[in-house]
């Protein structure tokens, strides 16, 4: 039975053998790994990806496709909606029952594009158990995702996900990659995590960054400024710039230097 698309799920399947063949490649899936697959959709990564594997777990929040799914003798299925899901315990779990060795998963995925920055979010919580990530996104959050300092697309996602992964645009794939095609370009981001990431606190830094490009046409001293002054910040830190222009490790060395001034 052929399913339709559901909107309220930003639901588009792709359906180029092309990219599909490419995307598979890149991933380089190779038997025994722990994938999950969040949005299998309608199988079109799911099927080559199990047969490189001989298991796969798949993410499935569409009831229908989800009982489709189960058909399938190599796919764990877990219907959920990504943001509830556990990726700490899911690793655990899985290494419990598989014997490849480590308890790290390889995530990949189609993202739903209308919730893809709270799922971006949601996996850095999990960073630590996850080996790498390959996920199908609208070329423009990409662009933010991998953007260096100084230009038009740096900001608040770009400085918290640079902290803590390697990443690179690997693959463009166009609208009509798809059923039925968006309205934008799509690509595909690979992001490895850092073997050894700067040690911050995480809520602190989504604030710092979260007020400093709150204006970001404005020098920081109009955002940042006003918000440390408020912590008793007394160090020398240049607010004569725009948010844009200061660098990511710049950031995480502030966060870090508040941390180690609050009491407890």
């Amino acid at each position: 039975m052929k399913h339709i698309p559901r909107k309220r799920f930003g639901q588009h399947f792709l359906v180029d053998q092309l990219i599909i063949e490419a995307i598979v490649d890149l991933i380089a899936p190779r038997p025994g790994q722990r994938v999950v697959e969040i949005g299998p959709g309608m199988a079109a990564l799911t099927q080559p990806l199990a047969e490189r594997l001989g298991q796969l777990t798949v993410i499935e929040l569409d009831r229908d496709l989800a009982v489709q799914l189960r058909q399938h003798p190599q796919l764990h299925v877990i219907e959920s909606d990504v943001l509830k899901v556990d990726f700490l315990q899911l690793a655990q779990s899985l290494a419990e029952h598989t014997p490849a060795p480590g308890p790290k998963l390889r995530v990949v995925g189609n993202l739903p594009y209308n919730i893809s920055t709270p799922i971006l979010f949601h996996l850095l919580d999990a960073v630590d158990v996850i080996e790498d990530q390959h996920f199908m996104l609208q070329k423009e959050v990409i662009d933010r995702m991998v953007a260096r300092p100084a230009t038009g697309n740096y900001g608040r996602l770009s400085v918290m996900l640079q902290w803590r992964y390697a990443m690179e645009n690997v693959l463009f794939v166009p609208p009509q990659s798809f059923d039925p095609p968006p309205r934008v370009d799509s690509a595909i981001v690979r992001m490895v995590p850092h073997a050894a990431p700067e040690k911050v606190d995480v809520q602190l830094l989504s604030e710092l960054v979260k007020v400093a490009f709150s204006q970001r046409r404005k020098l920081l001293r109009h955002s940042l400024g006003k918000w440390l002054e408020l912590r008793g910040w007394t160090q020398p830190f240049d607010l004569q710039r725009r948010a844009e222009e200061v660098p990511v490790a710049e950031y995480v060395t502030l966060a870090q230097a508040l941390a180690s001034k609050s009491p407890g």
